[in-house]
């Protein structure tokens, strides 16, 4: 079997859903995730739920390329969070066909976070969604084994999102990642970077929204990590690269990272990408 490798939005975060959609069929990805609400303040999102144009000719474009949604994001659960402010956005994943909600902790009250999220997910749920908390080193939530005290008490059905660079630069376990149950754990990013610790803050947050490397372009133990996944779990690559996307364009970023990300792949052989 071959793994569904799904295409971030954040690689290439100026392209519009459509254009990055068919970035993602020309490069041979399976699916997308889709940024529909906007993260930071220099980053761009694409609002679907209030945009009856675009959604047509994103839906369009699924069709015609054959690409699916994996996930839709982003969700940053704050203290002002409620989740049903959320149901236009979860009813805009259910018309593309998404499987996943992508959340971030930026609630400080790890309880009320646990609460929200599972209203979200209850939400979800009812549309045929599942929701996922990804957790960032320079959160209240910086690693895995605190996302996953998290889940538990937000309910059974609430997943954690593994990224292999904040996984990499958090105090985070190979063996924590292989024992979570599947109900926990139904995809993973991919991308690589340098490796240089002690990180900053600002160094952190620089690689994780600007600059990234495709799979084996850095100094990640990307292949421990990769065998610590089952064979099937889907893999986002999200590898954000400004400085070449300045030089080459978005879609010739897309490519390159995918050629790149197939060679890793080839390289890790059976036990990792279970071909």
């Amino acid at each position: 079997m071959s793994r569904v490798l799904s295409l971030a939005h954040l690689t290439a975060i100026d392209l519009p859903p459509p254009a990055l959609i068919h970035a993602a069929a020309r490069a041979g990805f399976d699916a997308v995730g889709l940024r529909l609400i906007r993260v930071t303040e220099t980053s761009p999102g694409y609002p679907l739920m209030q945009d009856a144009a675009l959604m047509r000719a994103t839906r369009t474009a699924l069709r015609d390329t054959g690409v699916t949604v994996h996930d839709i994001e982003f969700v940053k659960i704050t203290p002002e969070t409620r989740a049903e402010d959320l149901i236009p956005f979860l009813d805009a994943g259910a018309e593309l066909g998404a499987k996943e909600v992508i959340t971030a902790p930026y609630d400080p009250d790890l309880s009320r976070l646990s609460a929200t999220l599972g209203r979200l997910g209850d939400l979800a749920a009812d549309r045929g969604l599942g929701v996922s908390l990804e957790f960032f080193p320079w959160t209240n939530v910086p690693s895995l084994t605190a996302a996953l005290a998290v889940v538990q008490q937000a309910g059974p059905a609430i997943g954690i999102l593994p990224d292999s660079l904040h996984f990499d630069r958090s105090d985070s376990l190979l063996s924590t990642l292989q024992a979570l149950p599947p109900q926990r754990l139904r995809f993973a990013h991919l991308c690589d970077a340098p490796v240089h610790p002690p990180y900053s803050t600002e160094d952190l947050l620089h690689a994780g929204r600007a600059e990234r490397l495709p799979p084996g372009d850095g100094g990640i133990d990307l292949s421990a990590y990769v065998r610590a996944l089952p064979v099937d779990l889907p893999l986002t690559l999200e590898v954000p690269m400004t400085a070449h996307t300045a030089s080459h364009g978005p879609e010739a970023t897309v490519a390159h990272m995918m050629r790149r990300t197939r060679a890793f792949l080839d390289g890790i052989g059976p036990d990792g990408i279970g071909d």
